[in-house]
């Protein structure tokens, strides 16, 4: 299965940008379909973004947050080359992980 994150990851320097856009619904559950009927809420709970087994980000999200988040943030102290992991829990236990390569 392919990952619903997309990342990029590039360092300047001390600074490394990363952007990602993660794919999910993110349900608020005030939103009803076309029989009417309330569509009960799925969204993702926390996103964290992790350099060298430390979070360097983490958003803890609600219902609030649109479908298909996208996440823009930096941070000091990657690399080139090095690994950024990317992973994601949400209201109904489902989850995804991904590695990106910083370049």
């Amino acid at each position: 299965m392919t990952s619903t994150i997309r990342v990029r990851a590039t360092s300047n320097g001390d600074i490394t940008e990363v952007q990602a856009l993660v794919q999910h619904p993110m349900d608020s559950g005030f939103v009803k379909d076309a029989k009417g009927e309330i569509i009960p809420p799925h969204f993702i709970q926390q996103l964290t973004f992790e350099y060298d087994g430390k979070a360097v980000f983490v958003a803890d999200w609600g219902a609030a947050v649109s479908k298909d988040p996208y996440v823009k943030f930096s941070f000091k102290g990657a690399k080139k080359g090095d690994d950024l992991k990317i992973g994601w829990v949400d209201n109904k236990g489902a989850t995804d992980t991904t590695t990106a390569k910083i370049q």
